[in-house]
Protein backbone atom coordinates (compact mmCIF):
# COMPACT_ATOMS: atom_id res chain seq x y z
CA UNK A 1 0.00 0.00 0.00
CA UNK A 2 1.53 3.20 -0.82
CA UNK A 3 1.85 5.58 1.75
CA UNK A 4 1.86 9.29 1.82
CA UNK A 5 2.37 11.62 4.48
CA UNK A 6 -0.41 14.92 4.51
CA UNK A 7 0.00 17.48 2.48
CA UNK A 8 -2.35 20.39 0.29
CA UNK A 9 -1.46 19.92 -3.03
CA UNK A 10 -1.39 23.06 -5.92
CA UNK A 11 -4.14 23.47 -8.09
CA UNK A 12 -2.33 24.38 -10.89
CA UNK A 13 -1.00 20.49 -11.94
CA UNK A 14 -0.25 19.53 -15.15
CA UNK A 15 -2.98 19.96 -17.75
CA UNK A 16 -2.93 15.59 -18.30
CA UNK A 17 -2.90 14.75 -14.82
CA UNK A 18 -5.99 17.32 -14.42
CA UNK A 19 -7.77 15.70 -17.06
CA UNK A 20 -7.32 12.28 -15.28
CA UNK A 21 -8.11 14.09 -12.00
CA UNK A 22 -12.01 15.06 -12.72
CA UNK A 23 -12.46 11.51 -14.40
CA UNK A 24 -11.85 10.05 -10.87
CA UNK A 25 -13.59 13.01 -8.82
CA UNK A 26 -16.59 12.35 -11.47
CA UNK A 27 -16.68 9.43 -9.82
CA UNK A 28 -16.62 10.03 -6.45
CA UNK A 29 -19.36 12.53 -6.78
CA UNK A 30 -17.56 16.19 -5.87
CA UNK A 31 -18.02 19.63 -8.06
CA UNK A 32 -15.33 20.23 -10.98
CA UNK A 33 -16.22 23.94 -10.84
CA UNK A 34 -14.31 24.84 -7.41
CA UNK A 35 -11.06 24.23 -5.66
CA UNK A 36 -9.79 21.12 -4.33
CA UNK A 37 -8.35 20.83 -1.30
CA UNK A 38 -6.19 17.21 -0.99
CA UNK A 39 -5.66 15.36 2.34
CA UNK A 40 -3.90 11.70 3.13
CA UNK A 41 -4.74 10.75 6.44
CA UNK A 42 -3.25 7.65 8.42
CA UNK A 43 -5.11 6.40 11.48
CA UNK A 44 -3.05 5.03 13.91
CA UNK A 45 -2.84 4.06 17.72
CA UNK A 46 -0.31 5.56 19.76
CA UNK A 47 0.30 6.70 23.13
CA UNK A 48 -1.51 10.29 24.31
CA UNK A 49 -1.48 11.92 27.73
CA UNK A 50 -4.01 14.17 28.00
CA UNK A 51 -4.55 13.97 32.46
CA UNK A 52 -0.85 12.67 32.94
CA UNK A 53 -1.42 9.25 32.39
CA UNK A 54 -0.29 7.12 29.46
CA UNK A 55 -3.43 6.19 26.96
CA UNK A 56 -3.90 4.71 24.02
CA UNK A 57 -5.19 7.23 21.76
CA UNK A 58 -5.96 7.32 18.07
CA UNK A 59 -4.05 9.59 15.77
CA UNK A 60 -4.58 11.05 12.64
CA UNK A 61 -0.88 11.46 11.25
CA UNK A 62 0.81 10.79 14.44
CA UNK A 63 -1.19 13.85 15.81
CA UNK A 64 -4.01 14.09 18.52
CA UNK A 65 -5.91 15.92 17.70
CA UNK A 66 -5.89 15.19 14.48
CA UNK A 67 -4.92 18.20 11.73
CA UNK A 68 -6.72 21.31 11.02
CA UNK A 69 -8.98 21.20 7.86
CA UNK A 70 -8.45 25.09 6.42
CA UNK A 71 -10.71 25.68 3.44
CA UNK A 72 -13.25 28.40 1.63
CA UNK A 73 -16.94 28.21 0.90
CA UNK A 74 -17.44 25.77 -1.38
CA UNK A 75 -13.83 23.67 -1.61
CA UNK A 76 -13.80 20.22 -2.47
CA UNK A 77 -12.09 18.52 0.25
CA UNK A 78 -10.60 14.81 -1.03
CA UNK A 79 -9.59 13.40 1.94
CA UNK A 80 -8.09 9.80 1.75
CA UNK A 81 -8.35 7.68 5.26
CA UNK A 82 -5.84 4.69 5.88
CA UNK A 83 -7.23 2.54 8.69
CA UNK A 84 -4.14 1.32 10.64
CA UNK A 85 -6.26 0.44 13.33
CA UNK A 86 -7.05 -3.54 14.48
CA UNK A 87 -10.66 -2.39 14.72
CA UNK A 88 -13.47 -0.53 11.84
CA UNK A 89 -13.35 2.99 11.52
CA UNK A 90 -15.12 6.15 10.53
CA UNK A 91 -15.07 9.94 10.31
CA UNK A 92 -18.04 11.87 10.28
CA UNK A 93 -18.23 15.81 9.78
CA UNK A 94 -20.21 17.71 12.32
CA UNK A 95 -21.86 20.20 11.11
CA UNK A 96 -20.70 19.94 7.27
CA UNK A 97 -24.07 19.65 5.19
CA UNK A 98 -23.26 16.99 2.79
CA UNK A 99 -25.61 19.23 0.07
CA UNK A 100 -26.92 16.06 -2.02
CA UNK A 101 -24.65 13.70 -1.06
CA UNK A 102 -25.33 11.97 2.39
CA UNK A 103 -23.11 9.36 1.09
CA UNK A 104 -20.38 10.60 2.10
CA UNK A 105 -21.65 11.74 6.17
CA UNK A 106 -19.76 9.53 7.62
CA UNK A 107 -21.82 7.56 10.06
CA UNK A 108 -22.94 4.10 9.96
CA UNK A 109 -26.47 4.61 8.71
CA UNK A 110 -24.93 6.37 5.57
CA UNK A 111 -21.18 4.44 5.19
CA UNK A 112 -19.96 1.47 5.60
CA UNK A 113 -17.24 1.44 8.09
CA UNK A 114 -13.26 1.20 6.51
CA UNK A 115 -11.77 -2.14 7.74
CA UNK A 116 -8.43 -2.46 9.36
CA UNK A 117 -5.75 -2.64 6.51
CA UNK A 118 -7.91 -0.54 3.97
CA UNK A 119 -8.49 2.75 2.56
CA UNK A 120 -11.74 5.07 2.30
CA UNK A 121 -11.33 8.44 0.03
CA UNK A 122 -14.25 11.23 1.42
CA UNK A 123 -15.59 13.67 -1.31
CA UNK A 124 -16.86 16.50 0.46
CA UNK A 125 -17.73 19.49 -0.38
CA UNK A 126 -18.02 23.10 1.96
CA UNK A 127 -20.88 23.99 -0.03
CA UNK A 128 -22.95 27.82 0.87
CA UNK A 129 -20.77 27.16 4.29
CA UNK A 130 -18.94 29.29 6.60
CA UNK A 131 -17.96 28.60 9.93
CA UNK A 132 -16.54 26.77 12.80
CA UNK A 133 -17.09 22.84 12.66
CA UNK A 134 -15.11 19.87 13.68
CA UNK A 135 -14.63 15.74 12.61
CA UNK A 136 -14.85 13.33 15.06
CA UNK A 137 -14.44 9.01 14.79
CA UNK A 138 -18.10 8.56 14.65
CA UNK A 139 -18.11 4.48 15.60
CA UNK A 140 -18.84 2.23 18.93
CA UNK A 141 -16.67 5.05 21.52
CA UNK A 142 -13.58 6.22 19.41
CA UNK A 143 -14.46 9.68 19.71
CA UNK A 144 -12.97 8.91 23.53
CA UNK A 145 -9.65 7.92 22.31
CA UNK A 146 -9.14 11.00 19.90
CA UNK A 147 -9.50 10.67 16.38
CA UNK A 148 -10.91 14.71 16.05
CA UNK A 149 -9.93 17.86 14.95
CA UNK A 150 -11.03 20.99 13.65
CA UNK A 151 -12.70 22.33 10.68
CA UNK A 152 -12.59 25.96 9.39
CA UNK A 153 -14.55 27.01 6.32
CA UNK A 154 -13.61 30.67 5.60
CA UNK A 155 -15.58 33.31 3.37
CA UNK A 156 -14.66 33.48 -0.16
CA UNK A 157 -12.42 36.71 -1.08
CA UNK A 158 -15.14 38.53 -2.31
CA UNK A 159 -18.06 38.20 0.12
CA UNK A 160 -17.84 41.15 3.13
CA UNK A 161 -17.35 39.69 6.73
CA UNK A 162 -18.56 41.58 9.66
CA UNK A 163 -15.17 42.47 11.07
CA UNK A 164 -11.39 43.13 10.64
CA UNK A 165 -9.39 40.41 9.87
CA UNK A 166 -8.13 38.94 12.84
CA UNK A 167 -3.88 39.02 13.88
CA UNK A 168 -4.29 34.95 14.41
CA UNK A 169 -6.65 32.09 14.50
CA UNK A 170 -7.00 29.71 17.02
CA UNK A 171 -8.58 26.30 17.89
CA UNK A 172 -10.05 25.23 21.07
CA UNK A 173 -10.86 21.61 20.80
CA UNK A 174 -12.51 21.10 24.81
CA UNK A 175 -14.65 18.96 26.51
CA UNK A 176 -14.44 15.83 28.69
CA UNK A 177 -11.99 13.12 29.05
CA UNK A 178 -11.59 9.60 30.54
CA UNK A 179 -8.61 7.71 31.72
CA UNK A 180 -10.27 4.24 31.00
CA UNK A 181 -9.85 3.28 27.54
CA UNK A 182 -12.87 3.62 24.59
CA UNK A 183 -13.14 -0.46 24.84
CA UNK A 184 -13.48 0.08 28.94
CA UNK A 185 -16.09 2.31 27.90
CA UNK A 186 -18.12 0.82 25.71
CA UNK A 187 -17.88 -2.50 27.80
CA UNK A 188 -19.26 -0.16 30.52
CA UNK A 189 -22.43 0.45 28.49
CA UNK A 190 -23.05 -2.76 26.73
CA UNK A 191 -23.54 -3.96 30.26
CA UNK A 192 -26.25 -2.00 30.60
CA UNK A 193 -25.12 0.83 32.73
CA UNK A 194 -23.88 4.51 32.11
CA UNK A 195 -21.25 6.19 31.67
CA UNK A 196 -19.15 7.06 34.92
CA UNK A 197 -18.18 10.74 35.98
CA UNK A 198 -15.31 11.84 33.64
CA UNK A 199 -11.96 12.00 35.16
CA UNK A 200 -11.51 15.53 33.87
CA UNK A 201 -11.09 17.79 31.10
CA UNK A 202 -8.85 19.11 28.20
CA UNK A 203 -8.07 21.70 25.81
CA UNK A 204 -6.65 20.87 22.93
CA UNK A 205 -5.13 17.35 23.66
CA UNK A 206 -3.75 18.29 27.01
CA UNK A 207 -4.49 19.09 30.66
CA UNK A 208 -4.07 21.77 33.35
CA UNK A 209 -1.82 24.64 31.61
CA UNK A 210 -0.92 22.18 29.22
CA UNK A 211 -1.61 24.38 26.49
CA UNK A 212 -0.59 27.72 25.47
CA UNK A 213 -2.23 30.45 23.11
CA UNK A 214 0.60 33.41 22.14
CA UNK A 215 -0.62 36.93 21.71
CA UNK A 216 0.53 40.38 20.61
CA UNK A 217 -0.46 43.24 22.59
CA UNK A 218 -2.77 45.10 21.36
CA UNK A 219 -4.21 42.72 18.59
CA UNK A 220 -7.01 40.81 18.10
CA UNK A 221 -7.61 37.37 17.59
CA UNK A 222 -10.01 34.95 16.91
CA UNK A 223 -11.01 31.79 18.86
CA UNK A 224 -13.11 28.72 17.71
CA UNK A 225 -14.32 26.91 20.27
CA UNK A 226 -15.76 23.37 19.99
CA UNK A 227 -16.95 20.96 22.47
CA UNK A 228 -15.74 17.65 21.32
CA UNK A 229 -16.48 15.52 24.61
CA UNK A 230 -18.49 12.84 25.15
CA UNK A 231 -20.84 14.15 28.32
CA UNK A 232 -20.12 17.16 29.24
CA UNK A 233 -21.38 20.94 28.93
CA UNK A 234 -18.67 23.29 29.40
CA UNK A 235 -18.01 27.24 30.06
CA UNK A 236 -15.16 28.83 28.49
CA UNK A 237 -13.59 31.99 29.82
CA UNK A 238 -10.46 33.88 29.51
CA UNK A 239 -8.90 35.75 32.98
CA UNK A 240 -9.43 39.27 32.75
CA UNK A 241 -10.73 39.69 28.63
CA UNK A 242 -13.70 40.16 27.39
CA UNK A 243 -14.91 38.02 24.64
CA UNK A 244 -16.93 39.05 21.33
CA UNK A 245 -19.06 36.45 19.54
CA UNK A 246 -19.20 36.96 16.38
CA UNK A 247 -20.28 33.32 14.73
CA UNK A 248 -22.08 30.11 15.77
CA UNK A 249 -21.68 27.17 13.31
CA UNK A 250 -21.48 29.09 10.22
CA UNK A 251 -24.27 32.05 11.44
CA UNK A 252 -22.74 35.17 11.66
CA UNK A 253 -23.92 36.63 15.05
CA UNK A 254 -24.90 39.98 16.66
CA UNK A 255 -21.61 40.89 18.45
CA UNK A 256 -22.15 40.52 22.14
CA UNK A 257 -19.76 40.91 24.57
CA UNK A 258 -19.47 37.94 27.08
CA UNK A 259 -17.39 37.17 30.17
CA UNK A 260 -18.10 33.63 29.63
CA UNK A 261 -19.88 31.53 27.01
CA UNK A 262 -21.49 28.58 27.79
CA UNK A 263 -20.71 25.47 25.30
CA UNK A 264 -22.35 22.54 25.29
CA UNK A 265 -21.04 19.08 23.98
CA UNK A 266 -21.33 18.89 19.91
CA UNK A 267 -21.38 23.14 19.65
CA UNK A 268 -18.95 25.39 17.94
CA UNK A 269 -18.78 29.17 17.83
CA UNK A 270 -16.35 31.80 17.20
CA UNK A 271 -15.32 34.73 19.45
CA UNK A 272 -12.47 37.84 19.30
CA UNK A 273 -10.70 38.47 21.95
CA UNK A 274 -8.30 41.43 22.17
CA UNK A 275 -4.95 41.37 23.91
CA UNK A 276 -5.61 44.71 25.37
CA UNK A 277 -4.38 44.01 29.40
CA UNK A 278 -1.31 44.55 31.12
CA UNK A 279 1.43 42.69 29.56
CA UNK A 280 1.68 39.11 31.80
CA UNK A 281 0.23 35.39 31.30
CA UNK A 282 -3.52 34.90 31.55
CA UNK A 283 -5.86 31.58 32.52
CA UNK A 284 -7.81 30.47 29.30
CA UNK A 285 -10.27 28.65 31.87
CA UNK A 286 -12.73 25.44 30.74
CA UNK A 287 -14.91 24.11 33.81
CA UNK A 288 -17.85 21.62 33.30
CA UNK A 289 -21.53 22.86 34.03
CA UNK A 290 -24.19 20.70 35.82
CA UNK A 291 -21.62 18.51 36.97
CA UNK A 292 -20.86 17.40 40.97
CA UNK A 293 -18.49 17.93 41.43
CA UNK A 294 -17.33 21.27 39.08
CA UNK A 295 -14.08 19.77 36.73
CA UNK A 296 -11.46 22.61 35.50
CA UNK A 297 -8.92 22.97 33.32
CA UNK A 298 -6.56 25.19 32.34
CA UNK A 299 -4.78 26.53 29.11
CA UNK A 300 -1.95 30.04 28.92
CA UNK A 301 -3.08 33.29 27.36
CA UNK A 302 1.00 34.24 26.95
CA UNK A 303 1.71 37.84 25.67
CA UNK A 304 4.83 37.54 23.60
CA UNK A 305 6.60 40.27 25.55
CA UNK A 306 5.19 38.55 29.48
CA UNK A 307 7.54 37.40 31.36
CA UNK A 308 5.21 37.36 34.68
CA UNK A 309 3.44 33.82 35.14
CA UNK A 310 -0.19 32.96 35.71
CA UNK A 311 -0.30 32.76 39.67
CA UNK A 312 -3.38 32.16 42.35
CA UNK A 313 -6.61 30.20 41.27
CA UNK A 314 -8.10 30.79 37.91
CA UNK A 315 -11.42 32.98 37.95
CA UNK A 316 -14.26 30.69 38.41
CA UNK A 317 -17.55 30.30 36.30
CA UNK A 318 -21.67 29.54 36.11
CA UNK A 319 -21.71 25.76 37.51
CA UNK A 320 -25.22 24.39 38.11
CA UNK A 321 -27.12 27.90 37.45
CA UNK A 322 -29.37 26.92 34.10
CA UNK A 323 -31.28 30.58 34.04
CA UNK A 324 -28.11 31.93 33.13
CA UNK A 325 -27.33 29.96 30.58
CA UNK A 326 -30.87 29.51 29.14
CA UNK A 327 -30.72 33.72 29.15
CA UNK A 328 -27.19 33.51 27.35
CA UNK A 329 -29.09 31.07 24.85
CA UNK A 330 -31.69 33.58 23.80
CA UNK A 331 -29.22 36.46 23.49
CA UNK A 332 -27.88 34.69 20.99
CA UNK A 333 -28.81 35.99 17.81
CA UNK A 334 -28.48 36.00 13.53
CA UNK A 335 -26.79 39.84 12.17
CA UNK A 336 -29.15 40.19 9.65
CA UNK A 337 -27.18 42.52 7.57
CA UNK A 338 -24.21 40.49 7.33
CA UNK A 339 -23.44 38.25 4.28
CA UNK A 340 -23.57 34.44 4.54
CA UNK A 341 -21.38 32.42 1.94
CA UNK A 342 -23.17 34.53 -0.25
CA UNK A 343 -23.24 37.88 -0.86
CA UNK A 344 -27.17 38.42 0.20
CA UNK A 345 -27.61 39.39 4.16
CA UNK A 346 -28.50 36.39 6.38
CA UNK A 347 -31.40 38.55 7.27
CA UNK A 348 -32.97 38.02 3.29
CA UNK A 349 -34.27 34.49 4.53
CA UNK A 350 -37.45 35.56 6.38
CA UNK A 351 -37.82 31.82 7.58
CA UNK A 352 -40.77 33.79 10.14
CA UNK A 353 -42.97 34.14 7.55
CA UNK A 354 -43.02 30.23 6.48
CA UNK A 355 -45.67 28.18 7.90
CA UNK A 356 -44.45 24.99 9.17
CA UNK A 357 -46.03 22.24 7.23
CA UNK A 358 -45.77 19.44 9.69
CA UNK A 359 -44.79 19.34 13.77
CA UNK A 360 -42.71 16.37 14.73
CA UNK A 361 -42.22 16.14 18.67
CA UNK A 362 -39.37 14.42 19.71
CA UNK A 363 -38.96 13.01 23.41
CA UNK A 364 -36.25 11.63 24.75
CA UNK A 365 -36.29 8.85 27.34
CA UNK A 366 -34.40 6.42 29.61
CA UNK A 367 -36.06 2.96 29.43
CA UNK A 368 -34.99 -0.43 31.26
CA UNK A 369 -35.03 -2.64 28.35
CA UNK A 370 -34.58 -6.78 28.49
CA UNK A 371 -32.86 -6.01 32.14
CA UNK A 372 -30.75 -2.62 30.87
CA UNK A 373 -30.14 0.67 30.76
CA UNK A 374 -31.12 2.26 26.74
CA UNK A 375 -31.95 5.57 25.98
CA UNK A 376 -34.77 6.22 23.22
CA UNK A 377 -36.71 9.04 21.20
CA UNK A 378 -40.46 8.65 21.31
CA UNK A 379 -40.19 5.13 23.36
CA UNK A 380 -37.70 3.74 20.36
CA UNK A 381 -34.31 2.59 21.19
CA UNK A 382 -31.97 2.48 18.05
CA UNK A 383 -30.35 -0.46 17.01
CA UNK A 384 -27.91 -0.43 14.04
CA UNK A 385 -28.74 -2.87 11.05
CA UNK A 386 -26.02 -4.83 9.45
CA UNK A 387 -26.11 -2.48 6.49
CA UNK A 388 -26.46 0.86 5.92
CA UNK A 389 -29.62 2.13 5.53
CA UNK A 390 -28.73 4.35 2.63
CA UNK A 391 -27.12 1.42 0.93
CA UNK A 392 -30.30 -0.79 1.74
CA UNK A 393 -32.48 2.20 -0.08
CA UNK A 394 -30.22 2.29 -2.91
CA UNK A 395 -29.93 -1.21 -3.68
CA UNK A 396 -33.59 -2.08 -2.45
CA UNK A 397 -32.98 -4.46 -0.02
CA UNK A 398 -35.73 -5.62 2.12
CA UNK A 399 -36.51 -6.46 5.68
CA UNK A 400 -33.95 -3.84 7.23
CA UNK A 401 -36.48 -1.20 8.42
CA UNK A 402 -39.59 0.15 8.14
CA UNK A 403 -40.86 3.50 7.20
CA UNK A 404 -42.79 4.55 10.13
CA UNK A 405 -40.56 2.44 12.80
CA UNK A 406 -40.48 5.43 15.02
CA UNK A 407 -43.48 8.11 15.33
CA UNK A 408 -43.46 12.14 14.88
CA UNK A 409 -44.97 12.58 18.25
CA UNK A 410 -44.56 10.91 21.54
CA UNK A 411 -46.69 8.17 22.74
CA UNK A 412 -44.50 7.90 26.55
CA UNK A 413 -45.34 4.54 26.36
CA UNK A 414 -42.38 1.84 26.97
CA UNK A 415 -39.39 1.90 25.46
CA UNK A 416 -38.71 -1.05 22.36
CA UNK A 417 -35.81 -1.82 20.25
CA UNK A 418 -35.96 -0.81 16.48
CA UNK A 419 -34.04 0.43 13.49
CA UNK A 420 -36.09 3.51 13.82
CA UNK A 421 -36.54 5.85 10.08
CA UNK A 422 -39.07 8.71 10.00
CA UNK A 423 -39.89 9.77 6.70
CA UNK A 424 -39.97 13.23 5.43
CA UNK A 425 -40.62 15.30 2.12
CA UNK A 426 -37.92 16.80 0.22
CA UNK A 427 -38.56 20.90 0.45
CA UNK A 428 -40.79 20.25 3.11
CA UNK A 429 -40.78 23.53 5.61
CA UNK A 430 -41.33 21.90 9.28
CA UNK A 431 -41.13 22.71 12.67
CA UNK A 432 -39.02 20.18 15.30
CA UNK A 433 -39.41 20.23 19.10
CA UNK A 434 -37.23 18.67 21.61
CA UNK A 435 -38.98 17.94 24.73
CA UNK A 436 -37.01 16.54 27.96
CA UNK A 437 -38.71 15.33 31.07
CA UNK A 438 -35.61 14.08 32.27
CA UNK A 439 -33.38 16.20 35.01
CA UNK A 440 -30.31 16.45 32.43
CA UNK A 441 -29.28 18.62 29.82
CA UNK A 442 -29.48 17.09 26.35
CA UNK A 443 -27.50 18.29 23.43
CA UNK A 444 -29.14 17.21 19.96
CA UNK A 445 -27.49 16.96 16.33
CA UNK A 446 -28.96 16.84 13.54
CA UNK A 447 -26.72 15.97 10.26
CA UNK A 448 -27.25 17.61 6.85
CA UNK A 449 -28.49 20.86 7.96
CA UNK A 450 -28.42 23.94 9.74
CA UNK A 451 -32.07 25.23 11.50
CA UNK A 452 -33.54 28.09 13.47
CA UNK A 453 -33.69 27.85 16.75
CA UNK A 454 -37.22 29.53 17.43
CA UNK A 455 -37.95 28.71 21.07
CA UNK A 456 -36.39 27.19 24.45
CA UNK A 457 -38.00 27.31 28.33
CA UNK A 458 -38.95 25.06 30.93
CA UNK A 459 -42.18 22.14 31.20
CA UNK A 460 -43.71 21.24 28.27
CA UNK A 461 -44.89 22.29 25.08
CA UNK A 462 -47.54 23.57 24.06
CA UNK A 463 -48.71 24.94 21.16
CA UNK A 464 -49.35 28.77 23.18
CA UNK A 465 -45.73 28.16 23.30
CA UNK A 466 -45.19 29.39 19.30
CA UNK A 467 -46.26 33.34 20.92
CA UNK A 468 -42.77 32.98 22.35
CA UNK A 469 -40.91 32.28 19.21
CA UNK A 470 -38.32 34.55 18.06
CA UNK A 471 -39.29 34.31 14.16
CA UNK A 472 -36.99 37.59 13.25
CA UNK A 473 -33.42 37.25 14.24
CA UNK A 474 -32.70 33.44 15.91
CA UNK A 475 -29.42 32.04 15.31
CA UNK A 476 -29.04 29.08 12.80
CA UNK A 477 -27.02 26.09 13.82
CA UNK A 478 -26.66 22.47 13.59
CA UNK A 479 -26.39 21.31 17.20
CA UNK A 480 -28.68 22.62 20.05
CA UNK A 481 -29.21 22.06 24.21
CA UNK A 482 -32.22 21.09 25.75
CA UNK A 483 -32.43 22.51 29.62
CA UNK A 484 -33.56 19.88 32.32
CA UNK A 485 -37.68 19.54 32.11
CA UNK A 486 -37.81 21.56 29.47
CA UNK A 487 -38.46 21.83 25.65
CA UNK A 488 -36.46 23.59 22.51
CA UNK A 489 -38.23 24.44 19.03
CA UNK A 490 -36.62 24.66 15.83
CA UNK A 491 -37.33 25.73 12.03
CA UNK A 492 -36.14 23.50 9.12
CA UNK A 493 -36.26 23.66 5.57
CA UNK A 494 -35.57 19.41 4.48
CA UNK A 495 -33.52 21.46 0.92
CA UNK A 496 -30.81 18.34 0.92
CA UNK A 497 -32.12 14.79 0.28
CA UNK A 498 -31.03 11.75 1.80
CA UNK A 499 -30.92 9.74 4.91
CA UNK A 500 -30.10 12.10 7.96
CA UNK A 501 -29.37 10.96 11.70
CA UNK A 502 -30.68 13.10 14.42
CA UNK A 503 -28.93 12.23 17.49
CA UNK A 504 -28.16 12.90 21.10
CA UNK A 505 -24.44 14.59 21.16
CA UNK A 506 -24.04 12.88 24.30
CA UNK A 507 -22.29 9.67 23.27
CA UNK A 508 -23.17 7.04 25.88
CA UNK A 509 -27.17 8.30 24.78
CA UNK A 510 -26.40 7.78 21.29
CA UNK A 511 -24.64 4.68 21.70
CA UNK A 512 -28.08 3.47 23.27
CA UNK A 513 -30.09 4.06 21.27
CA UNK A 514 -30.84 8.05 21.57
CA UNK A 515 -31.24 8.21 18.14
CA UNK A 516 -32.74 7.52 14.92
CA UNK A 517 -32.60 8.88 10.87
CA UNK A 518 -34.66 11.06 8.77
CA UNK A 519 -35.56 9.83 5.49
CA UNK A 520 -35.67 12.97 3.42
CA UNK A 521 -37.12 11.38 -0.12
CA UNK A 522 -38.22 12.54 -3.28
CA UNK A 523 -39.14 10.46 -6.13
CA UNK A 524 -36.85 12.41 -8.40
CA UNK A 525 -33.59 10.92 -9.69
CA UNK A 526 -32.17 13.98 -10.98
CA UNK A 527 -28.35 14.33 -9.65
CA UNK A 528 -29.29 17.92 -8.98
CA UNK A 529 -31.75 16.70 -6.28
CA UNK A 530 -28.87 14.25 -5.05
CA UNK A 531 -25.86 12.85 -6.17
CA UNK A 532 -24.96 9.46 -7.39
CA UNK A 533 -23.39 6.60 -5.38
CA UNK A 534 -19.69 7.29 -5.38
CA UNK A 535 -18.03 4.55 -7.02
CA UNK A 536 -15.64 3.48 -4.56
CA UNK A 537 -18.59 3.10 -1.88
CA UNK A 538 -17.78 0.41 0.55
CA UNK A 539 -20.09 -2.50 0.28
CA UNK A 540 -21.12 -4.13 3.70
CA UNK A 541 -23.28 -6.45 5.04
CA UNK A 542 -26.29 -7.29 2.88
CA UNK A 543 -24.97 -4.96 0.35
CA UNK A 544 -21.77 -7.38 -0.22
CA UNK A 545 -22.50 -8.84 -4.05
CA UNK A 546 -23.86 -5.61 -5.20
CA UNK A 547 -21.92 -3.30 -7.70
CA UNK A 548 -21.79 0.73 -7.36
CA UNK A 549 -21.93 2.00 -10.56
CA UNK A 550 -19.86 1.70 -13.69
CA UNK A 551 -19.21 5.33 -14.16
Amino acid sequence: MMMMMMRERSPLITSVFAALLLVLLHGLGVNGDNPYRYYTWRITYGDIYPLGVKQQGILINGQFPGPTIDCVTNDNLIISVYNYLNEPFLLSWNGIQQRRNSWQDGVYGTNCPIPPGKNFTYAIQAKDQIGTYFYFPSLALHKAAGGYGSIKVYSRPQIPVPFPPPAGDYVVLTGDWFKRSHRQLKYILDSGHNLPSPDGLIINGRGWNGYTFTVEPGKTYRFRISNVGLTTSVNFRIEGHSMKLIEVEGSHTVQNTYTSLDVHVGQSYSVLVEANQPSKDYYVVVSSRFTSPVLTTTAILHYRNSFTKVSGFPPGGPTTQIDWSINQARSIRRNLTASGPRPNPQGSYHYGEIKPARTIILANSAPNINGKLRYAVNSVSYVSPDTPLKLVDYFKIGGVYSLGSISDKPNYGNGYLATSVMNANYRSFIEVVFQNWENTLQSWHIDGYSFFVVGMDGGGWTQASRLRYNLRDTVARCTVQVYPKSWTAIYVALDNVGMWNIRSEDWARQYLGQQFYLRVYTPSTSFRDELPIPRNALLCGRARGHRTRPF
